[in-house]
C-alpha cells in the first residue's frame, strides 16, 4: 500500500528549527539547499524545512506545516487512478529533487500531495523512535478527503480508537491509516476542545517511549507543551515547536490500520 513518507514545513528561518528537531527528536540532517532549505529524516519520514521566499510556486505561502508526500509503487498508475476519480484534478511536476517527490496531485480542497516512486530518497527500513506516526488534516468536507485517500491511495478507514467519539451528535471527523501513520481528518469548523483551526495540515504526532520525558526535554529546547484533553485517546501532550508548529507526543500509540496500532 502507498505510504506517507514526507512532510514539508514552510519556515522564515529553517536553521534553528532544524537544530531543534535534530537535538530533541534524533533527526538526521541529509541536505541543505542554496536558498536555505534543510532536509531532515527520522528514518521513516523525509522532513523538508523550506525557506519561505518568492518564486516557490505554492498555492499558500504562510509559515508552518505545508503539505505531505506519499511514496507509491507506480506514479503513472497513481495519477491515472487520480484523474479517473477527479478528471479536472491538477497534476504538476515537482521541482525540488528526489526528496521532494516527482509530481503533485491535489485533494478535493486543493491541498497538494507530492508523489514519489523513490521513497523520497529514504531507505526502505523500519523506523526508529521517536518517529512521526500521526498527522491531522483539517477539512471543510471530511468525507470528501477520506474518499480521496481511500480511492487514490487505498488507505483504510479505522474506527476502534474513536468508537465512543463517533456516538456524539455532529461528530464529523474521519480517520484513515496506511499501516504506519494515522491520519485524522478533522472538521475545520469545530468547537471541540483542543481543536486547532488551521486549514490543511494542522499538526503531526510523534510516537515516543515516554511522552512526559519527551515533553520535559523539548520544553528545555524552547518548545511549549500542554496536556491534551482527557477524551483524546491516542496522545497525551501537545507540543508547539519554537516556530509554533503543533505536534502531539504519544506513548499510547495510534491506530494506523485495521486491527493495527503503532506503539513504542
Amino acid at each position: 500500500m502507498p505510504r506517507i513518507r514526507h512532510i514539508s514545513i514552510m519556515s522564515p528561518d529553517p536553521a534553528p528549527l532544524a537544530a531543534f528537531y535534530t537535538a530533541n527528536f534524533d533527526m538526521r540532517e541529509v541536505a541543505r539547499g542554496a536558498e536555505g532549505d534543510i532536509d531532515l529524516t527520522d528514518g521513516g519520514y523525509a522532513v523538508a524545512i523550506v525557506k519561505r521566499r518568492p518564486g516557490l510556486r505554492e498555492l499558500r505561502l504562510e509559515d508552518g506545516l505545508h503539505h505531505i508526500g506519499i511514496a507509491v509503487e507506480n506514479i503513472d498508475e497513481t495519477v491515472a487512478r487520480y484523474l479517473a476519480r477527479y478528471p479536472r484534478g491538477a497534476v504538476v511536476p515537482e521541482t525540488g529533487g528526489a526528496r521532494r517527490g516527482e509530481v503533485r496531485v491535489h485533494d478535493p480542497e486543493c491541498n497538494p500531495v507530492a508523489l514519489s516512486q523513490a521513497n523520497f530518497g529514504l531507505p526502505d527500513a523500519p523506523p526508529g523512535l521517536p518517529r512521526v506516526a500521526h498527522m491531522a488534516l483539517n477539512a471543510l468536507d471530511t468525507e470528501a478527503i477520506r474518499d480521496f485517500y481511500a480511492s487514490v491511495f487505498g488507505f483504510r478507514e479505522v474506527f476502534e480508537a474513536h468508537k465512543e467519539a463517533r456516538k456524539r451528535p455532529g461528530y464529523r471527523n474521519k480517520h484513515v491509516g496506511d499501516g504506519f501513520t494515522n491520519v485524522a481528518i478533522q472538521a475545520f469548523f469545530s468547537g471541540e476542545e483542543g481543536h486547532e483551526a488551521r486549514f490543511g495540515v494542522a499538526h503531526v504526532g510523534f510516537l515516543t517511549p515516554d511522552s512526559k520525558a519527551m515533553a520535559e526535554k523539548v520544553a528545555r529546547g524552547g518548545a511549549s507543551v500542554q496536556a491534551r484533553p482527557a477524551h483524546r485517546t491516542q496522545s497525551e501532550i501537545r507540543m508547539r515547536d519554537p516556530q509554533g508548529n503543533g505536534a502531539d507526543l504519544s506513548q499510547r500509540g495510534w491506530e494506523v490500520d485495521t486491527d493495527t496500532w503503532a506503539r513504542p
